[in-house]
């Protein structure tokens, strides 16, 4: 259902914090005219953790709204509150979206009991397409390729957005669960082994500067070429690093700034791009022939 580069929509903000819906319009269009394959809506990499209930259900509103049905919207609806992640993934059904992303609940670390159940309440209580999304780096906890197996006979947990960077753990997943569940990179350093190995796209950072070498990548790949998919990854490779020196979103907000598609806006207690470290993401942008905008270059 979901396939190829996946992008992780970093949400267009304004100085003083607030929602810039005119840029988060042109983002939408600067996607689709990219070949971007689906939009994530307030992901992680959306400042979801700092968005409240009516601006999430706003952005994914706003996205599906933008989108016209010319690309799929996923909704990042994930919480540590199993009550919110469903009140969250009722309001995406609700707004339009094609299917939500759930990340693990963070900073409580459920065993993986925890995590079955936590998923299994979300998945019977809102039967909209669901993607499991695993990121142990940011959430210290670890969703098990077994607690996987057991989730993937639940009808509408579709997929899983695996973040580990470690593509065995993708065939230990599929290994255990085969065509029930697509398999999804959340590393974008990764994600072309990742996907070369059976995985069906991926979530990525990168794609929201470089959406059309990721896109290019993601079908090469796909389609069991590697050669074709390590030239289309080629220019965009140094990104993959470059846009992870401090934590995401802070680094792509600023390039996306950069280019010239975003206000410069990023909320507390995140923090604008250290100035020492601007230099060389410029750098990065422009050995990708990435155009960025003549009043910020």
């Amino acid at each position: 259902m979901f396939h190829g580069s996946m992008v992780a929509l970093a949400t267009p903000m304004n100085e003083d914090g607030s929602l810039a819906e005119a840029a988060l319009e042109a983002l939408v269009e600067f996607h689709v005219d990219n070949g971007t394959d689906a939009i994530v809506a307030v992901g992680t990499t959306g400042e979801s953790a700092t968005l409240d209930v009516r601006e999430h259900c706003q952005v994914v509103r706003q996205v599906v709204e933008f989108a016209k049905g010319r690309v799929p919207v996923i909704a990042g609806t994930g919480a540590n509150s199993t009550s919110e992640a469903i009140e969250l993934t009722r309001l995406a059904m609700q707004s339009g979206a094609d299917a939500c992303l759930l990340v693990t609940p963070y900073y409580n670390k459920p065993t993986q009991e925890g995590l079955y159940r936590h998923f299994k309440a979300v998945a019977d209580a809102v039967p909209i397409a669901q993607i499991l999304y695993n990121v142990p780096g940011r959430t210290a906890v670890d969703l098990l390729p077994e607690t996987v197996e057991r989730l993937s006979s639940i009808s509408n947990i579709i997929g899983l957005k695996e973040a580990t960077g470690d593509v065995q753990r993708a065939r230990d997943v599929l290994g255990l669960c085969g065509d029930r569940l697509d398999l999804y990179s959340g590393d974008d350093p990764t994600s072309r082994d990742f996907m070369l190995a059976g995985g069906r796209g991926i979530i990525s950072v990168t794609a929201n500067v470089a959406p059309r070498a990721m896109h290019e990548m993601c079908k090469a790949a796909l389609a069991g070429d590697p050669a074709a998919a390590e030239a289309a990854e080629a220019p965009v490779r140094g990104l993959h690093q470059a846009l992870f020196v401090e934590s995401n979103p802070i680094p792509v907000k600023w390039a996306l700034h950069e280019m010239g598609l975003i206000p410069p806006g990023i909320r507390l207690p995140l923090t604008p791009l250290s100035e020492h470290l601007r230099e060389p993401l410029r750098e990065a942008l422009l050995a990708a022939h990435i155009p960025l905008s003549s009043s910020h270059s």
